[in-house]
């Protein structure tokens, strides 16, 4: 390793030179801070041993262009003994150690030791902060290609429920259309016009279950942006009840409405809105329907109000008095393909319903007791 050694004493330049040189040192010498400095700036060494005490330009004054320069050479200071003013002073301008004369092989020599290890520090350093980039870039290519991974094998494990939920599902819907076959085969057959209706009311009936099968498949897969328009939430209340009334009716549960009169216009997509009440409302009655407790008055209720803390926000609550749920269950409720009509359903209603709301900025709450019955709130903000 090449060094340099600046002091004005000649017998002390020259037994520094010859103790440093049998220990393998390159040693460069100097008589003046000032040919110090020029022999600095040609030759670059790693470490420097400076006398502080030296007319013309001191070692502090040489120690300070020498950190000017941006060189990362380490400064050893040579010091009187009991000058340890110097000393203080030439550390707190980043002398890498001191020593004192008269100066001994074992103290420089253990000096020596500790300027290099810094240095072999600072190139460490060094090589680390100039590949920091590189191992940043080799990292995040690792984390994407992990997450890439991870997006494979939960779209992996996505398909595989898909086909599990809808293979259950389409099974249903083929018992269904064979038995409906089997009963128009046997009404042609027989000349049987009462087994051909029934049986072509059960193939109807199953057709247009796939057909609502791949209308929620294709509502749920695709983004939709919603398109609000001013419109009476009344006028969907009543609307979605219509439509329900028969089938409520077929199974004796009562619907009910509590609506705000105050709300007579709402900024909403009313295609949507229309859809998350149909399946809101659909599932309140079947919540009746499963309902061990036959002795019930069933009843669904739709209501309407201003949200408490949000005057322009509007609450849809459909409430039943049915099955309710367990707790569990509801954890479950919008998890994809998961149902309660054992077979009857493909889990997509809710999923859809919930997809509906947050693409207008709402949320879905839950409440529910098992045998007293479920609350479904719909939150919209903003749209009064």
């Amino acid at each position: 390793m090449k060094l340099l050694v600046i002091d004005d004493e000649k017998p002390v330049l020259e037994m520094l030179e010859l103790s440093l040189t049998s220990e393998g040192y390159e040693v460069l010498t100097a008589e003046s801070g000032y040919e110090g400095l020029e022999i600095f700036a040609e030759e670059a060494p790693k470490i420097v041993i400076t006398d502080i005490k030296m007319p013309g330009m001191d070692g502090i004054e040489v120690l300070k262009r020498i950190n000017n320069s941006g060189s990362e050479a380490e400064v050893i200071v040579i010091t009187g003994h009991g000058d340890m003013d110097s000393a203080i002073r030439a550390l707190q301008h980043g002398a890498s150690d001191f020593i004192t004369k008269p100066v001994r092989d074992e103290v420089l020599m253990l000096s020596l030791e500790r300027a290099k290890k810094k240095l072999t520090m600072a190139q460490q350093l060094r090589d680390y902060t100039e590949n920091l980039e590189d191992k940043v870039e080799a990292c995040k290519i690792e984390l994407e290609e992990a997450q890439e991974e991870a997006i494979r094998n939960e779209r992996l494990a996505t398909i595989g429920e898909t086909v599990a939920g809808l293979a259950h599902y389409i099974k249903n819907i083929l018992t269904g259309l064979r038995g409906g076959m089997y009963m128009v085969n046997v009404g042609l057959e027989k000349d049987n016009s009462k087994m051909l209706r029934e049986g072509w009311a059960v193939v109807s009936r199953n057709v247009e279950r796939v057909s609502q099968l791949v209308m929620d498949l294709l509502t749920y897969s695709k983004d939709r942006k919603p398109e609000p328009t001013d419109c009476d939430p009344k006028e969907l209340v009543s609307d979605v009840l219509d439509l329900m009334k028969d089938y409520a009716t077929e199974h004796r549960v009562e619907l009910k409405t509590d609506l705000d009169p105050s709300i007579d216009h709402a900024h909403l997509d009313k295609s949507g809105i229309h859809r998350v009440l149909l399946n809101l409302v659909s599932n309140a009655i079947d919540a009746c329907i499963f309902d061990p407790d036959t002795g019930k008055d069933w009843e669904v209720r739709l209501r309407t109000r201003r949200e408490e803390d949000d005057e322009t926000s509007l609450v849809f609550e459909i409430s039943d008095n049915g099955v309710g749920m367990t707790r569990e269950i509801r954890r479950k409720l919008f998890s994809r393909f998961f149902s309660t009509k054992e077979g009857r359903g493909t889990g997509l209603g809710l999923l859809i319903t919930q997809k509906i709301v947050e693409e207008h900025g709402g949320n879905i709450e839950v409440s529910s007791t098992p045998g007293k019955g479920t609350t479904f709130s719909v939150h919209l903000k903003g749209v009064l």
